[in-house]
C-alpha cells in the first residue's frame, strides 16, 4: 500500500513547482419557468459552441451526442453526471484573470442560447428545479456505474433519500502545484478554516433540510460516498508525517473497478483492506451480481472525496465550495490562491486563534455548526471576525503576487457591510 502511494501520489509532487492554478466550475442548466431543464436544449447547447467558438466535440454518449467539447487552449466544457449540469474544466493559468477572461466569452454565448430557450446558468450549489427534472445520468458507462453505486445507498438506513444528488449539487473547485516539503503543511492548514469557508461560500440550500445553507455537505456525506466516514468531509487532525497521511488515506474507499473497459461497483471496501478480499461481490452495469478476484491495477481507481484532496496528477485541490453567484465566481480561487500564497501568516493567524479556544478544533463539527443559515449573535460575531481575518489574509497574498487579482475578493469583502446593515 506505501508503494501504491508513493507511485501513484506522492512521487507527483514536484519539489520546486511553479504556482499554476486549475478550475473547475459547475453550474446547473435551469428552466426558467419551473419546468424541467430539456436534455435537447442542453444537447442542443453544445452543438452551438461547436459551431460558434471553435470547440472540438471529445466525448460522445451512448446516443452518439456530443457530452464533451474542447477549446484549442484546452478548456473543456461538458456535462457533469446529468444533462442538467455544465462543468468547465479549464487549462491550467498563472492568474485567476486569464480564466475568468475566457469563462466571460464562453457564459456570454451560452447565455444567450439559453435564454432563448427560456433556460439560463444560475449560480446556484443545487438545481431549484431537482425535483422536477430529469435527474438520470449522462449515458455513460462511468456516470451511471455511479448513479447506480450512491443507489445502494437505499440498503443502509442511517443514509439520506436522495441518491440522485450527483445530478443537481453543483461545485466550485481549484487546484493549485504544491511543493513535496509543502503538501502536508497547506492541508492541515486549509482543513483548519472549513467552517469560515461554508460562512462564505454556503450557496446550496436545499427544502427538505431546514437551516442548511450547505446542504451540499449533507448530501455528500450521508450517502455512499461516506459510509466510511474517512473517505469524505474533513481530516479529523493534523498530518505531522507524509506516513500518518498514506495511513489515513489507506481507510478512504475503493467501491468500483474497470476490467477489460467494463464497470464493476461493490459496497465500499477500505483501501488498505482490498487486496486482502479473497473475491469481491460486485455489480455490473446490468444490476447482475458478479465475483471478481481482487488485482493490484483495481487501485488505481481509488478517489477518496476528502474537502482538500491530494490528486494522482501532484495537486491539491479543493472541493468544499458550492457554486458562487455568477459575479462572485471566482472569490473562492482567490481567496485559496491568496492564503495559499501567504501560507506562513495564514498558520500563524490559527495558531491560538481565539474561535478555537471558544469553539473548540473539531473542524467537522465547526463545519456544520456554521453552515446553518441561522447563527446566534455571538456565533455571527466571532465568525465575522475570524471570516475577514482570513479574507484580510488572503488580500495580503494576492497583493504580493501584484497582479490585482484581489479585486476578486470584493464580494467577500462586502460580506461583512451586509451582515451589519441587517443588524
Amino acid at each position: 500500500m506505501k508503494q501504491f502511494f508513493q507511485e501513484n501520489y506522492l512521487a507527483k509532487l514536484k519539489e520546486n513547482p511553479e504556482l499554476c492554478i486549475g478550475i473547475e466550475l459547475e453550474f446547473p442548466i435551469v428552466h426558467l419557468q419551473g419546468q424541467a431543464t430539456n436534455r435537447e436544449v442542453s444537447l442542443a447547447l453544445l452543438d452551438h459552441l461547436v459551431q460558434t467558438l471553435n470547440f472540438k466535440v471529445v466525448g460522445l454518449d451512448r446516443h452518439y451526442q456530443p457530452i464533451e467539447i474542447r477549446a484549442e487552449n484546452g478548456d473543456v466544457i461538458l456535462f457533469e453526471v446529468s444533462y442538467n449540469t455544465l462543468e468547465f474544466a479549464f487549462a491550467k493559468a498563472e492568474t485567476v484573470f486569464q480564466v475568468a477572461d475566457r469563462f466571460q466569452v464562453y457564459l456570454d454565448t451560452i447565455q444567450n442560447f439559453l435564454l432563448s430557450k427560456d433556460h439560463q446558468l444560475l449560480g446556484l450549489g443545487i438545481n431549484p428545479n431537482w425535483k422536477v427534472n430529469d435527474n438520470r445520468p449522462v449515458t455513460t458507462g462511468r456516470y451511471q456505474m455511479l448513479m447506480d453505486y450512491l443507489a445502494l445507498g437505499a440498503n443502509h438506513e442511517q443514509l439520506h433519500a436522495y441518491p440522485d444528488y450527483a445530478a443537481y449539487i453543483c461545485g466550485s473547485q481549484v487546484q493549485f502545484d504544491v511543493s513535496r516539503s509543502q503538501f502536508l503543511r497547506v492541508l492541515n492548514a486549509f482543513n483548519k478554516i472549513e467552517a469560515a469557508k461554508a460562512y462564505l461560500f454556503a450557496n446550496s440550500s436545499f427544502e427538505p433540510l431546514e437551516n442548511y445553507a450547505l446542504a451540499r455537505d449533507y448530501l455528500w456525506e450521508a450517502s455512499m460516498h461516506g459510509l466510511i466516514p474517512e473517505n469524505v468531509g474533513l481530516y479529523p487532525d493534523d498530518f505531522t508525517t507524509e506516513q500518518a497521511f498514506m495511513d489515513y488515506q489507506s481507510r478512504s474507499s475503493l467501491f468500483y473497478i474497470q476490467r477489460k473497459g467494463e464497470y464493476y461497483y461493490f459496497e465500499p471496501i477500505p483501501l488498505g483492506s482490498y487486496l486482502e478480499q479473497e473475491e469481491i461481490q460486485a455489480y455490473d452495469l446490468s444490476g447482475q451480481l458478479v465475483r471478481l478476484q481482487p488485482e493490484v491495477a483495481d487501485l488505481q481507481h481509488h478517489r477518496s472525496y476528502h474537502y482538500q484532496e491530494l490528486t494522482k496528477r501532484g495537486t491539491l485541490e479543493f472541493r468544499s465550495i458550492c457554486t458562487q453567484p455568477l459575479e462572485a465566481t471566482f472569490a473562492p480561487a482567490a481567496f485559496h490562491l491568496g492564503l495559499l500564497t501567504n501560507l506562513d501568516a495564514l498558520e500563524t493567524l490559527l495558531d491560538g486563534h481565539s474561535f478555537f479556544t471558544t469553539y473548540g478544533r473539531d473542524y467537522a463539527q465547526l463545519r456544520q455548526q456554521f453552515s446553518k443559515s441561522l447563527l446566534g449573535q455571538k456565533e455571527k460575531e466571532a465568525m465575522e471576525l475570524f471570516a475577514q481575518q482570513l479574507v484580510s489574509c488572503a488580500k495580503e497574498g494576492l497583493l504580493q503576487r501584484g497582479l490585482r487579482e484581489e479585486i476578486y475578493l470584493e464580494s467577500l469583502e462586502n460580506k461583512k457591510i451586509k451582515i451589519f446593515l441587517k443588524k
